[in-house]
C-alpha cells in the first residue's frame, strides 16, 4: 500500500529518493522515474513545449525543443517517443531531494546526475532555463 501512495502523490520535501530517469517532457520536467515519481525540476523556469512561458513565471530565451533535448542529454540518451509526446530516456539512476509538490503528482526536487552533475544548476548555467529565485531558495551550485 505504501508503494501506491508514493506513486500517486508528491514525495514530502526534504526527503531523498533515487530517480532512474526514463522520460522527459520539457525543459524542467516532469522527468517520470522508473521508481514511480515525476520530477519538476526545482529552481527553474523553462518555456511550455508551445514556446509559451507560464504566467508569473520567470522566461528563458532558450526554445523549448532545445532545453528539452539538452536536459534528455543531462539524464541520459534519448531512446524515442512515447504516445504523450515524452522523450523516453535510458540514463543511471539520480539523486533527488524533494522540495514538496509541484502540482498534481508531481514532486518538486533538486536532482543530480552521476552524467552531469546537478541538473537545476545545469540548466541555467547552459541558458537552457532561467533561475525561479522563489523556488532557488538558497540552493547552491558546485
Amino acid at each position: 500500500m505504501s508503494i501506491t501512495l508514493f506513486l500517486l502523490s508528491a514525495i514530502p520535501s526534504g526527503q531523498s529518493f533515487v530517480c532512474t530517469p526514463t522520460a522527459v517532457w520539457d525543459g524542467d520536467g516532469p522527468i517520470w522515474c522508473a521508481e514511480g515519481p515525476r520530477i519538476r525540476l526545482s529552481g527553474i523556469a523553462a518555456r511550455e513545449m508551445d514556446g509559451s512561458c507560464s504566467p508569473g513565471h520567470p522566461c528563458p530565451e532558450a526554445e523549448p525543443v532545445a532545453s528539452r533535448d539538452h536536459l534528455v542529454s543531462l539524464v541520459g540518451e534519448p531512446a524515442g517517443t512515447n504516445a504523450t509526446g515524452h522523450v523516453l530516456v535510458r540514463g543511471p539512476a539520480m539523486r533527488c531531494t524533494s522540495k514538496g509538490g509541484a502540482g498534481g503528482n508531481r514532486t518538486a526536487a533538486f536532482c543530480v546526475s552521476p552524467r552531469s552533475g546537478d541538473l537545476s544548476c545545469a540548466m541555467v548555467r547552459d541558458g537552457y532555463a532561467a533561475l525561479w529565485d522563489k523556488y532557488w531558495a538558497g540552493h547552491r551550485c558546485d
